[in-house]
This record gives C-alpha cells, structure tokens and sequence, in this order.
C-alpha cells in the first residue's frame, strides 16, 4: 500500500488546491459550511489512511472535518470511529501533519471532505494526501428472479469446517442471498429481511400442505439496503458457527442434525426456486450485487464467469454492478428544512416521497393554501401519518394512516388531491381520504421537515416536532425533484441538510443494552427498557441484586427467597435461592430429590442410578461454591442386607458423582480418596474390621451418614447404588440440599496505613462499560481510593474531603467528573458504600443512600475507555493522595479483587479490617447486642425476649388448658460453668432496680389469667382478662392491704386479635423470691380455669421465661405443665387463636397504630419515706408506635389533673433526691 494519486478534484466553489506537502493548497472562495472538497480515485482502492495538512505558508487550516466515501460519487457515507464519532480532529497550524489509520478500511472511488470547523483567524484551508492499496474484485448481479446455482466437487469437501465469505450491497430490504438444501430437505437459509441478516435452518415439511418448519439461528445487522457495500462472513467448525456481518460478529451452535451434515449437494446464490423460496421469510430473490464470494476458498463467481459445469445460471445475470442514482437527503438537526418553490396551478395537486426515521413524531410537510383558504400539515404523531388542515383557528380536516412508521424501514408517502377529493397514500397500500369544499393546492412553496426560523417571514408554521430522518424520491406533481440543483443552490432553499446522503444509523444494531435489555431509539439517542431483567443502568448494566445470603444478611433482611446475582454485572445470570438466616447465613440450593429414597431387591436390577437437577444452573453453583467460605451437602445410606462401599478392601458397590463428573469412593463425614465412612474415620463402625456400618452386611437396619464438605467435588450430581438384587436386600438412600455459608469476596478487605502505600493489580477493562463497587471506612480527610491510566484515557475515584466522593475519568472527549456531596462527614470510621459506573450513555456515582450524580456522555463522542497501565488501589502511581484506611469488597464488573492476597506481601498494607459493630450495630433489634466477629459480626440476644439472627423473631406459644410455665428466682445463684452463654442470661439478678414487665397475648377467652408475679412478702401482680374481655392488672403491693383493680381496657380484647403489654414499676429496690404459696382467691379461681390463646415475647426485667421453657429448658430454671411447643402464633395478622400454628411473621409490616389506652399511676411509701413505686402501664397493639413516657404523661396531665398533680410531686422529688 502507498500514498494515492488523484484523477480529479472537484470542489463547490474552490480556487485554490495543491498536493500533500506542496505549495498552495485547498482554499474556497467562501468559508461557510457548505463547502465540499471532492477526490475520485483512478479505480475502487482499499483506503487505509488519510493524513491533513493547512495551506502552505497561511493562516488556513481545519480543525475539524467529516470523511466521506462513494463508489458513485453520489449516496455518500460518512465514516465512523468507534461507530459514534462522525468528525475527525484537523490541524492545530498550517505545517504540521495529522494522520488518521481508519481502523477499518474503506473500499471506495471518490472521497469527500465536509469541512466542519476552522481557524477562527483564517480560512478554510487544505492539504490531502490518502493512503490505500488496489482492489480487484469479481461481481455478478441480480434483477430479483435469477440466481446462481454452484455444486462443490464431493470429493473435496470438508467435513469439519466450512467457509463462506461475500460482499453484497442492495436497494431492496428483503431477498434470499444463500440457499443450501441436503438430500433429506434440510435447508440452510442466509436472507435479508427488512434490512437485517437472518442465517436460520429448516426442516422438511411434515406433510402435504404444511409450511417449513423455521429454527432462527442468529440475525446479525441494520439498515442494509443502503446501496453500500457490506459485508459477510459464515464460519463453520462442526457444530460451531461464527456468523460475521461488517464488524459484528455473533457464534452459535448448531443443532445436533444439522451438525451432523457432513456438505451440501447444492448451493444457490442470489435465490432459489420457487419451492425454495417457501422456506424463507421474504419469500423473493435477491435484487442488487455480490462481490467476491468464496466458499471454501472456491471463487464462485469466477467460475460462472468461465461457464464452468459446477455452476449453473438461471435468469438475467450479469457480472456487473449497475449503480442506481439515488440522491438521499438527511434532516438532522432541529433546523433542517427543505423549501421547494410551487410552479404548478389548477385544483389537484400530488407530492409524494419516500422516508425513514426513528422518531415517533415529526413535521413531513406544510404548505399554505391558494386563496387564503387555510394551512395545511402532514406529520407524523404516534408513528402514524397524520393530516390536517386548520383555517382560523379550527381544523377542518383530520385524518390518519399508516402504522409503525418509526421503524427506520423506508416508507412511500404520497399526497393527492383531485376534484375536491384528497387522499393520504402509505406504502402504496394504506390509504386515507378526505372531502373538502375548498381547493387544496399549495400556494407558493412546499416546506419539507420543517420550517425556517421566523424571522426569515417565510409564513411557515409549525406547531409540532421537526423531522429528523431521510428522504429520498420527493416528486411534485410527478416530476421528481432534482436535489443535487438544491445542494448547488440552484432550486428551492434548505438549511442543516446533509444532502446526498442518508445519515440514519441504528443505535440498537448491535444493541448496547446488556442482560436481555430491550433496546428502543430515535433520532439522536436510544433506551434500554431493563424491566424484569434484573438488571439497572441506563445500559441495564448492574445487577438490583445483592450477591450472597451474606450480603442480604448484613442489610438487615431475614430468611426467605432472595435473588442472588453471584458476579453482578457479569454474565451469570442472577438464582431465586433460600438464604437461612441463622448465626451464619446459609445459602440452600434445592435438586429434584432430597426426600428418603427406599430401595428394595428386584431381579434383574443390579444397580441403582440417580441424577440430580439443581435449581441453578452448573455455573451459578460453580459460582457459590467458590465464594463460600464453607459447603456441606448431606449423604445418607440406610440398608438392610446392602452393603456400600465393601470396605476395606473390596471394589464399592455405590458411588456417588460430583461437580466435574468423577465418581468419589468416600461417603458423607469421610475425607476425599479414603473408602470410608464417617464411622470409619471415627474408628466405631459397628464392625471394627469394616470401615462402613453397611458393609457389615448386618439383617438389622443400619445407616452411613454424613456430611460431604470437601468444596471441589460438590454438589451431587449422581448416585450410583448396588447391592440391592439379594435376596432381602434393601436400602435408603438421601442426597440433602447443597448448603454453603459465608461469602469470601464481601468480607475481602485491606487496610492501608501509610500514604505511600498501594496494591497494583491488572489493567482494568472496561472499555464501554465499567461499574466499580467498594465500601471504606477511614478517619482521614481525603485520598485516592483507585486510579488507573491510558496513554490520555483514565479512570479514577476519590475522596475528596470529609463530604466528597468524586468520580472522574477521559474516554478522549476530556476529563469528565462525577461529584456526590453528603449532608454528614464520611470520614466516621464507618462503613460506606460507594458505586460508580460509567458506559455508553452516562456516568453516575452513589454513595450510601445519599442522592446520587448522573452525567450525561457527549453526543456522537469517544465511547471507548483504553487503559493499558497497572490498576493501583489505595494510591496512585506518583504515590501521591494515597488512602489511609480501610477498603473492602472492591468489585469491578462484577470480578472481586483479592485485596487480602496482595496486602500479605505489600508493605504499609495489612489484609482484613475489623470492627463492624460501628456500621452494623443497629441491625440488632429488641435490645440485642452487637458482637465483632472477625467476618463480620453477631447479635447477642441474651438480654431480649426475640430471638433470631438479628433478635427480630418473637417467641411465641400456644397455651391450651392445663399448660402453664412457672420461672422460679433462686437466691443464692451460681452459675454452672457448663451452662452457656446464651441459657445463662435468664437467670437474674436478684438485687433488682425496677420491674419491667411484657408479654403479647391473643386469645378468644374470658375470664383468663395471662401473668402472675408473687413474692414472699404475700405482694403480687396479676395481668388478666376478666368476664368481659377487659384487662384488668389486680395488684396487692403491701401484705396489711387489701389487694386492688386497675381497669386498663374499656374494650373486648378477647377478640382474637394481638395485644401487647407493657408494665413497668420503678423502685429503689425489690427482693423477689419464690412464691409463698398463698395465692388471691380470685387468681386461683381463674388458674383453675386455665388459658386458651396464645403468648408472647414474655419478659419480666432480663429474664424471658417463655423463651427460656421452649429454647433452653434443660438449663433454666423452669418448670412446665402440660403441652408446650414454639409456635408463630405472635404475628400481628389477624388470625383465629385456635389455630395459630398457620400464622405468619411480622416481618415488614408498619407500626402505625395509637395506644387503646393511656397511664395509671399509684405511689406508696414505706418506711421513712425512703421506698417510692411508680407504675406506668400502657396497652398497645402490636402494630401501634411506641409513645414516650413523657408524651404519656403529658396526656395523663389532661385529663386526671388530681392524682397527676401528687405523682407529679413525687416524681420531681425523686430527681432531687
């Protein structure tokens, strides 16, 4: 390849031009940006690069410019780079030299360059020189009913792989370009439909009558009937296909059929029979050229060329490309408009055209009426024709046609009228018409697209959108319009057109919507609908999905069905999983058959097999597993007469397969590779020289059980169980859920405590879409949290003060920056999340749950990030701005860096981060604590009545008649050194400071006791329903005193909804001791009676005696009569008490309800006046907000001014005292 020489230059209105690095150069008499410089070629030439220069010795250069190519020298194409970027950057003086290597090469005779921009100081001013090789090429042509039949020679045919290659160009959208048809009436079909590429296959059909049977493989393209060049590629290696269409390039497999065939007898090119056509969509031959098909290296078309007898012509075929003169015009910006002046007279009038667009709207076009009689529009509205004809003010026409007119195919529109009589005609098949009673003719002028600006006093109008698209074919009155005279100036007036051109591009071709996004586009832009993918962004980019049970724990959620997205934005698709949130949050993975299989003799059969489906996929689990921090999977074998494994030394009679289909020799509870068992392993199988219990061969039933936790070779995928054709044989078998815990990659961390330190990873790739996720926590004020370079592209995220998060980076439209501003200092030594993600359409930063930033890319920008230098974390290469704290779980697309790998053996870096409670304290609930785990952390629910990982679960029961729970305090206590924990904390103190005392309750009985408190000095508290439903709290707090009533409810509360109590006694001291055994007549009575309903959440100060008799009554003091079982029965749904076991959890619902009733409260003194009781009681739905005792009393205060006032008294002395 070598520098061009040119046969001919042609430029609109030029003066001046000269060669590359010559004097003189290209200058025209105006700058404006009408100016064209245009270059044709000896012959077509492969154009591989184009290098600029400004005039010699002058101040005239441009600075930006499009690239045009033609074969014709008219329907011209702009070149792209990067398939967005139109213009290309010129020269910054007159001398020195700007190359361009096209990334790809131009196949073209004429070039032209449309200058966009200049020296503001100067002129327009040009040197050229373009860089290329020759093209030969071979080209037939088609007229739409002929076709090329070629036969490759059997005997050097390739089996496994095969090659088919063309160019072709088209002013059609649909035709057959390749038909393949085998013996058996297999068919492999390459078509255009609509402008797109389709490769499908069928089958013959069934029966007589009946339509192929079509299996769509790949469609590939847009916009194809361009009358450009494009290109083909099909690459088949066995069942393996590349199908390549220009520049894109899709692989799939063929179905196993099809695979199978080894060649084709037959190819046909250009189209088929009839018959044949019947297996394709567009059911037509193809019209318009190919160029250089090659089928295995076999040059098809020189071999027509030559007559050769393995090919055969059908039809009118010429091996030439006849070029069609069609002169296209684009309206691309809001200002483009045609003006076409009106000779014709009378009282009809035609104008037609042909259009395609985007956009759902649009002004096609307009013009006055002769004698004043009105304005007339035709636009487009909901991708519809529409058109009306308003006079005064008022429409008096109003009519509709065609459909789907925005979906960039090319669409006939004509406008008629004819004695009164007007008719809208849409693809010469849609049509509309109307009646008027005035002439409907233009004027003066026809206004295309849109219309001048006002002040220009043109009398145009237009009220809706402009239209942005192309036309082509515009006639008035039949005469077509000659629009190359337009461009000159010489007819009509326009502004913004790129004329003889179509500049229409489809933006979702290939589409950039990732995960199944459904691509829609107009004009200038285009959407990715990301609705029920699973997926968010503006390119349906990152996953709304968290990426373990782990991480889902650590938000505050509970067990339940969660989508786990395992990568993120990678390609695994995100699994329905059931995370168990219990101190570790397992993830359980569900197959066909976890139940106990029995198994018993049957001749015939020696061996049984069993696969297993999973719920996800081999690659979601693959996934799991590796970022678990530990899996398990139970595997269980129960037999009578059936022996397993014939240890110790025999072959096994079962196995069992795993994850990459090796067949494993060990059961559940031993190690990979032994032939054991878990007994085995344990030394105490029931027979010491067998390392299995079943290979005793025993007559009673014994088991083999265990858990596989060995992480390569899980899950189960099979089972292969033998032994069970004897006589009396049987067997059992269980293969349990895959069950894995911990998430590795969100607990990842490194600290970094010098500013000079960094880790280096790989260079990053994300060059059109790149999401970075992390989370830090740090005191320091500022620093660089990850940056990495390109030789100008660079992508960077820091803190840039207490309050700052700042995002920026360069694809080569300059640097660009994304700010997140938080109300509250982010340098608290609290965990913060940061999400940053940059592709095709927008860049945006979030942080936390503060309001995040969204920048908009340039239109028809650089959409490529080119990183080449090592990815630094922590720091940057200067080792300037480094990060002093700590980071955790960085993500970038969807991949974990391991932080803690490269912090072991990196300087001023130290892997892990403790101390989470700061950040995740407040997930524990009902007065739970929180407790540092060095992943993590834990909720100490010792001191709360709720249980569960996160003390959110209530403890409930269900009460029949003759169950009770009786907590006995003893004094002294010690505590039993083999008690743990968590049973221990329900003992208490016996030194009291106060009782606080709450239960829920729900029942449909009354009279009923719900709590009964005594202690030795005959004082007691009893909660109750009396005869009426009402609550009542009888209390005796002094043994020489009757005992009292406090009504607290006016209302039924046996109603079987749920009731919460609180009460609570503030007191200097209180010595509770076991019950004297003298109970209140009354008390006893309603004992007897019994309690039907359920209970609740029982506290009394630190110690949950509900809790502690159905969690730990092995070790609390305790004692229970009658039928005691957990039940859920505490949910606030209303439910039917005696059937609590089929509620459901309180989880999500609101706490919106107001107290039933408000405060009682009652002193005494004892004893020099040294001893004061405050009760403070209030009743409450369970879904009721909590009002603070100062809001309570404050309502008390408004209502019981009497007693109020004395407690009043009593409770200010007491904070004197």
């Amino acid at each position: 390849c070598s520098a061009l020489h040119f046969s001919h230059l042609q430029g609109f209105d030029f003066s001046l031009y000269a060669p590359y690095q010559g004097a003189g150069g290209w200058s025209p008499l105006n700058s404006n940006k009408y100016q064209w410089l245009e270059i044709k070629l000896e012959q077509r030439t492969e154009i591989t690069a184009i290098a600029t220069q400004g005039r010699y010795g002058s101040s005239d250069w441009l600075t930006r410019y499009l690239l045009m190519f033609s074969d014709t020298g008219h329907n011209w194409r702009p070149y792209r780079q990067e398939d967005s970027i139109g213009a290309f950057s010129g020269n910054s003086n007159a001398d020195s030299v700007v190359m361009y290597k096209l990334q790809q090469p131009v196949i073209a005779q004429y070039i032209r360059i449309l200058p966009l921009h200049w020296n503001p100081n100067g002129r327009i001013g040009l040197r050229l020189e373009a860089y290329g090789c020759q093209y030969k090429s071979d080209v037939v042509s088609f007229d739409g009913s002929a076709h090329l039949l070629f036969r490759p020679d059997p005997s050097v045919s390739l089996a496994d792989r095969d090659v088919l290659s063309m160019n072709f160009k088209t002013l059609l959208n649909s035709g057959m370009l390749v038909h393949m048809e085998e013996h058996s009436g297999h068919s492999f079909t390459l078509e255009l439909f609509r402008g797109k590429l389709l490769l499908h296959e069928s089958k013959r059909p069934s029966g007589r009558g009946s339509s192929a049977d079509f299996h769509p493989l790949v469609s590939l393209g847009s916009l194809l009937d361009d009358q450009h060049w494009h290109h083909i590629r099909v690459e088949r290696v066995r069942g393996l296909v590349n199908f390549t269409v220009d520049k894109n390039t899709q692989q799939f497999h063929l179905s196993v059929e099809f695979s199978l065939l080894i060649s084709y007898p037959s190819i046909s090119f250009g189209g088929t029979s009839a018959a044949g056509l019947q297996k394709s969509h567009s059911r037509r031959n193809f019209h318009g050229c190919l160029e250089n098909v090659l089928y295995n290296d076999i040059s098809v078309i020189e071999r027509a060329e030559e007559q050769q007898l393995s090919i055969t012509v059908s039809g009118n075929v010429s091996f030439t490309c006849p070029e069609s003169i069609d002169v296209p015009v684009t309206f691309a910006s809001p200002g483009s408009f045609l003006a076409l002046p009106w000779v014709s007279g009378g009282e009809s009038a035609s104008v037609s055209l042909q259009f395609r667009t985007w956009n759902r709207a649009g002004l096609l076009m307009t013009f006055d009426l002769q004698h004043n009689a009105g304005t007339l529009w035709l636009y487009l509205s909901e991708a519809r024709a529409r058109l009306q004809i308003h006079k005064t003010g008022r429409i008096m026409t109003d009519i509709t046609a065609g459909a789907s007119l925005n979906d960039g195919q090319w669409h006939s529109l004509e406008l008629a009228v004819r004695r009164g009589r007007l008719a809208v005609t849409l693809d010469r098949t849609d049509s509309s018409t109307a009646s008027t009673s005035f002439p409907v003719a233009p004027d003066s002028q026809l206004f295309l697209g849109g219309c001048p600006d006002t002040e220009g006093g043109s009398g145009c109008r237009n009220p809706f959108s402009v239209f942005q698209g192309c036309m082509r074919l515009i006639r008035t009155d039949g005469a077509l319009v000659d629009l190359i005279r337009v461009q000159q100036m010489l007819f009509g007036n326009f502004s913004d057109l790129q004329m003889d051109m179509c500049g229409i591009v489809d933006r979702c071709s290939p589409s950039r919507c990732e995960h199944g996004g459904r691509c829609s586009q107009s004009w200038s832009t285009f959407h990715c609908n990301c609705s029920a993918t699973g997926y968010s962004g503006a390119t349906c980019h990152s996953s709304i999905y968290e990426a373990s049970c782990e991480a889902y724990k650590h938000k505050g959620n509970t067990s339940g069905f969660y989508y786990i997205d395992m990568d993120g934005s990678g390609p695994i698709k995100p699994q329905l999983i059931y995370c168990n949130m219990s101190d570790k949050a397992w993830m359980v993975i569900q197959h066909n058959n976890t139940e106990l299989t029995k198994l018993k003799a049957s001749s015939g059969i020696n061996q049984h097999l069993a696969h297993f489906n999973y719920s996800a996929d081999a690659e979601q689990i693959q996934a799991i597993i590796t970022q678990a921090e530990y899996c398990e999977q139970e595997l269980s074998y129960h037999c009578k007469k059936s022996r397993l494994l014939n240890t110790p030394d025999g072959a096994p009679f079962s196995w069992w397969v795993g994850r990459s289909g090796e067949a494993h020799m060990y059961w559940g509870g031993a190690v990979p590779g032994s032939q054991q068992c878990a007994c085995g392993l344990q030394e105490n199988c029931v027979h010491p020289e067998h390392f299995c219990n079943c290979d005793a061969d025993s007559k009673e039933w014994l088991n083999d059980s265990g858990l596989l936790s060995h992480k390569e070779h899980l899950p189960v995928r099979g089972l292969a169980v033998g032994d069970i054709n004897r006589s009396g044989s049987e067997a059992a078998y269980r293969v349990g859920p895959l069950q894995c815990y911990g998430d590795n990659n969100f607990w990842n961390a490194a600290y970094f405590n010098k500013e000079t330190s960094y880790l280096h990873f790989p260079t990053f790739h994300g060059e059109l879409s790149a999401d970075i996720s992390f989370l830090f926590k740090t005191s320091s004020s500022s620093g660089v949290f990850l940056e990495n370079l390109g030789i100008k592209d660079f992508i960077r995220i820091e803190l840039s003060s207490p309050t700052q998060v700042l995002f920026s980076f360069d694809v080569g439209n300059g640097p660009l920056e994304v700010k997140v501003e938080t109300a509250s200092a982010l340098n608290d030594e609290r965990w913060h999340h940061v999400r940053a993600e940059r592709n095709v359409k927008e860049a945006s930063l979030y942080v936390d749950h503060h309001p995040g930033a969204v920048q908009k890319a340039p239109a028809d920008g650089h959409i490529h990030l080119q990183l080449n230098s090592q990815l630094f974390v922590g720091g940057t290469a200067s080792r300037q701005k480094g990060f002093l704290g700590c980071i955790r779980s960085l993500k970038l697309n969807g991949k974990t860096l391991d932080l803690e790998e490269r912090a072991e053996i990196t300087p001023g870096v130290t892997p892990g981060c403790p101390g989470h409670c700061s950040s995740y304290g407040d997930l524990c609930q009902n007065h739970g604590s929180c407790v540092e785990d060095h992943s993590g952390f834990t909720c100490d629910c010792s001191l709360s009545p709720f249980t569960g990982t996160f003390c959110h679960k209530d403890v409930s029961a269900f009460f029949k008649p003759g169950t009770s729970v009786t907590y006995t305090f003893k004094e002294p206590y010690k505590l039993n050194r083999n008690v743990s924990a968590q049973s221990s904390s329900i003992y208490s103190d016996l030194t009291l400071r106060g009782e606080n005392v709450s239960l829920s309750f729900r029942t449909s009985q009354a009279p009923a006791l719900l709590l009964y408190v005594s202690s030795y000095y005959r004082e007691f508290l009893a909660v109750l329903l009396n005869r009426n439903g009402h609550l009542d709290v009888k209390y005796k707090l002094q043994h020489n005193r009757d005992a009292e009533v406090f009504r607290a409810s006016g209302r039924n509360l046996a109603n079987g909804q749920l009731h919460r109590v609180n009460l609570i006694e503030t007191q200097t001291q209180l010595f509770l001791i076991a019950e004297s055994g003298e109970v209140d007549p009354e008390i006893a009575r309603l004992n007897a009676l019994g309690f039907t309903g359920c209970l609740s959440v029982v506290q009394f100060n630190s110690i949950s005696p509900l809790k502690a008799a159905l969690l730990y009554p092995d070790t609390s003091p305790v004692i229970v009569t009658g039928a005691l079982s957990e039940s859920s029965c505490g949910s606030s749904l209303p439910t039917n008490p005696y059937a609590a076991e089929t509620t459901h959890s309180l989880a999500g619902n609101a706490i919106n309800t107001v107290p039933l009733f408000l405060h009682w409260f009652s002193y005494r003194v004892q004893q020099s006046d040294k001893l004061l009781r405050l009760f403070m009681f209030s009743l409450l739905y369970t879904r009721g907000r909590y009002y603070t005792s100062s809001e309570r009393v404050q309502n008390l205060l408004n209502k019981n001014t009497l007693e109020i006032s004395y407690v009043n008294r009593c409770i200010f002395k007491k904070k004197q005292q």
